[in-house]
């Protein structure tokens, strides 16, 4: 049992209607579902959630993402060289965003929106404000790293 499903299960109604958005959300695919990780691994670090970190890098390791780029999220402005100019930009506006207040900008909006085009862009924006709800919800119960990235490393040759 994920331990956000627990927490939740303390309330019924909560928990169902959480059910129902994650399932609907899963459903969106206007956006390349790479940038759409990154997005919400960008938001998760910058709120320090250990929980949606530890999960997003079994999700990632689970899609066939580089290894170096999930670990290099959580300090992408120093490892540039790792990811595509896109995929910047998109760190960039999911943490911009995910800044109490947004600071998201006009320049950085104007930016995206031809290169992903405007449905792929509102995505990015409804992914990047659900992985909000998710990281300040699971830091506000204390979860913490349930052990998903430690299934995702090469065991060590004995």
């Amino acid at each position: 049992m994920l331990d956000p499903g627990q927490a939740y299960g303390h309330n019924p109604r909560v928990l169902f209607s959480y059910v129902r958005l994650e399932q609907r959300a899963a459903k969106w695919n206007a956006l390349d579902a790479g940038l759409k990780h990154l997005a919400v691994m960008a938001s998760a670090a910058r709120i320090n959630c250990s929980w949606c970190m530890d999960f997003g890098y079994w999700e990632g390791h689970e899609q066939g993402m580089a290894v170096e780029k999930i670990e290099s999220v959580p300090r992408w402005r120093e490892a540039r060289e790792v990811f595509t100019e896109l995929e910047l930009l998109v760190m960039e506006y999911a943490e911009a965003m995910t800044e109490t207040e947004p600071a998201v900008t006009d320049e950085l909006a104007a930016a995206l929106i031809p290169r992903l085009g405007e449905a792929a862009f509102v995505e990015l924006t409804a992914v990047v404000a659900l992985e909000n709800w998710r990281s300040r919800v699971n830091s506000a119960f204390g979860l913490t790293s349930q052990g998903f990235s430690e299934s995702c490393q090469v065991p060590a040759k004995g």
